[in-house]
């Protein structure tokens, strides 16, 4: 009986400057925490398990899996021939993502029974290559695919089965940050090998985009957003209104008259208030008597 041998492509580090970090987005995303069980076929990538009974991942090994699964998408000539996939929530705009900047196929959601083996189904693909986020979740279609000799990219969890998968890529499928980040680094690697993107220089695409967004949340920052926008609305519109507010005029000769004067000239008799005490309020002399008797 020959003996056939599987010869992997060597990665050397010193052909990819980012490896650390990489790694270091992947411990700060969680890539490298699994659950409390671990299936058999998994034991060859948990590093150690945690007191709590968390099984710890390889983050070593999972690097390299990324980087042996971007060869492997690359080495298929028609981009449109991979297939991503993600049942849950959380990879679902991870993995249209991904799509989108490679060129490939996505289903996010509910897979359609079928769409890899029966003809008359109106979402019927003859893909290639086929990349799923949970091999437990997305079972169907990883079921499917070994009917047509599809092969599999997988990401594993501790626990996921490996049955039907080919390359399986260690990491947590669990967590939204997790799930995106690794799509991201795929993604970018893809990219790097088709010479798309440079390796001497940052990809513009941030990873924030492959996170799964709340619904709850993002109705939250819009809500904030706005109420943000209409106190700035409102402090302007105030701003406004005081600056069109009309200023009191007033005649500068009617003013400068009491200032310099102190009082008004024209009311002040000449020779004093003494010398208009002899006089009546009409101006006429007082008689004889009356000055005597007040």
């Amino acid at each position: 009986m020959p003996l056939t041998c599987c010869v992997l492509p060597i990665i050397n580090n010193h052909d990819q400057p980012n490896r650390e970090e990489d790694i270091q987005m992947m411990l700060s995303a969680g890539v490298h925490t699994g659950t409390r069980n671990s299936d058999d076929a998994m034991k060859e990538y948990i590093w150690r398990r945690r007191n709590d009974g968390v099984h710890i991942l390889n983050i070593g090994k999972t690097w390299e899996k990324l980087m042996l699964a971007a060869r492997v998408i690359v080495a298929i000539e028609n981009p449109e021939d991979v297939v991503a996939i993600s049942a849950r929530p959380y990879g679902m705009r991870a993995v249209l993502k991904f799509a989108h900047y490679t060129g490939a196929q996505s289903i996010a959601g509910r897979f359609t029974p079928g769409t890899f083996t029966n003809q008359i189904t109106k979402q019927f693909r003859e893909p290639r290559l086929l990349i799923v986020t949970d091999p437990r979740t997305d079972s169907q279609s990883v079921r499917e695919s070994s009917y047509v000799n599809i092969p599999v990219i997988a990401f594993c969890d501790s626990d996921s089965p490996l049955q039907y998968v080919d390359v399986a890529i260690p990491a947590n499928n669990k967590g939204k940050l997790s799930i995106g980040l690794c799509y991201w680094l795929l993604a970018r690697e893809v990219l790097r090998l088709r010479g798309t993107v440079s390796r001497s220089v940052e990809w513009d695409v941030p990873v924030d985009l492959f996170f799964h967004r709340d619904i709850e949340e993002l109705k939250k920052t819009e809500e904030e957003q706005q109420a943000k926008i209409d106190e700035a609305a409102a402090a302007a519109a105030a701003a406004a209104a005081a600056a069109a507010a009309p200023t009191p005029m007033y005649d500068e000769g009617i003013v400068a008259a009491p200032v310099e004067a102190g009082f008004d000239a024209a009311a002040a008799p000449s020779g004093g208030f003494d010398a208009a005490a002899g006089a009546g309020w009409d101006g006429d002399q007082p008689e004889a008597g009356a000055g005597s008797e007040w």
